[in-house]
């Protein structure tokens, strides 16, 4: 009997990966955007969800955003924050820091002091004692330092490095994958790049892109000093009180063919060499990956020509992916 395309997919995936079935969000966003009424209507029922949350403002600076719900819990620490009723204003309903707040190490050990709270609450699940910078735009004067878990509720800017990993043997590209451990707090089991990792504060993109090659999979700096940035994607995501909105500073690095990735840090159960236009079609026709894996190995097929003016759907898929705040 013949096989679908769909099931060849699904099977070329789970022979190597064995994972399980998981919804990709986004990448079903992308490629809903060659349907214009599907995506309109993706664009109308985000935009309702977005309209229960108002903006978290520092020093007149829009850097976030906070569920009205979840900043129900905020009111009783009202010697760090203060809420504002919509009063014709210019930003409407919004929740601000206490101003005798006034510098950023402040700000962030008072604030840090909340979160820990929350988190043991269950309001924050998963603290991580790792710091992401808040500010208005990338490079921008940093307002205060925030835990890394409580960006989401927040809704500020949080940026990362992912790098597509990838081979050229016999005029074929290959890309190493990872697939996450099942102990991973969050997207476990599912397929990942060989390296990637969030941007905490005081750290250049370089510098981390090269500390998370040797963490999580073992590339010396002899070699991982040769990644080559290439770009960003954005995107956003909201789920209950949580709204992600993140930059990824994507990389690409060739690999020598012989190079074997180990991982160090426990958290990749296993690495797997994939061709180009598998890990494509897994995209595409799986819901395998990790969400955001699939917008930069989106991108680095844009630009390698694995996806073609020529395919129905060329320029709207494009401008999808390159329509997101880089900022």
């Amino acid at each position: 009997m013949a096989t679908s395309k769909k099931s060849k997919s699904a099977i070329v995936a789970q022979l190597l990966f064995q994972v399980p079935h998981q919804t990709n969000k986004f990448c079903n966003l992308y490629f809903a955007a060659l349907n214009s009424f599907s995506y309109l209507l993706i664009i109308i029922i985000f935009k309702e969800i977005q309209s229960e949350f108002f903006p978290f403002i520092i020093e007149d600076q829009v850097v976030g955003y906070t569920h009205n719900r979840f900043a129900s819990h905020l009111r009783k620490y009202d010697d760090v924050f203060i809420y504002s009723e919509n009063n014709g204003g210019r930003f409407g309903s919004h929740l601000k820091l206490n101003s005798k707040l006034k510098t950023a190490d402040e700000r962030t050990r008072v604030v840090g002091e909340v979160i820990k709270c929350l988190g043991e609450e269950d309001l924050i699940p998963g603290i991580r004692n790792e710091l992401y910078p808040v500010t208005s735009t990338f490079g921008s004067p940093i307002f205060f330092s925030l835990e890394r878990a409580a960006a989401p509720y927040f809704g500020i800017k949080a940026y990362g490095v992912h790098m597509n990993g990838y081979v050229e043997k016999d005029g074929q590209k290959f890309l190493w994958i990872g697939k996450r451990t099942q102990v991973k707090p969050t997207y476990p089991g599912m397929l990942d790049h060989l390296v990637a990792g969030g941007l905490p504060h005081g750290i250049a993109c370089g510098e981390n892109i090269i500390k998370e090659c040797e963490e999580e999979a073992g590339i010396p700096r002899s070699i991982s000093n040769r990644a080559r940035p290439v770009g960003a994607v954005s995107y956003m995501d909201i789920n209950g009180f949580s709204y992600k909105r993140d930059v990824l500073f994507c990389y690409d690095l060739k690999l020598p063919e012989d190079f074997v990735p180990k991982n160090q840090d426990g958290e990749v159960e296993s690495f797997q060499l994939i061709p180009v236009a598998h890990v494509a079609n897994v995209i595409r026709r799986t819901e395998f990956f990790k969400p955001n894996c699939s917008l930069v190995i989106i991108d680095f097929l844009f630009r390698h020509g694995y996806i073609c003016p020529e395919y129905f759907g060329y320029l709207d898929l494009l401008q999808s992916l390159r329509s997101g705040d880089c900022s």
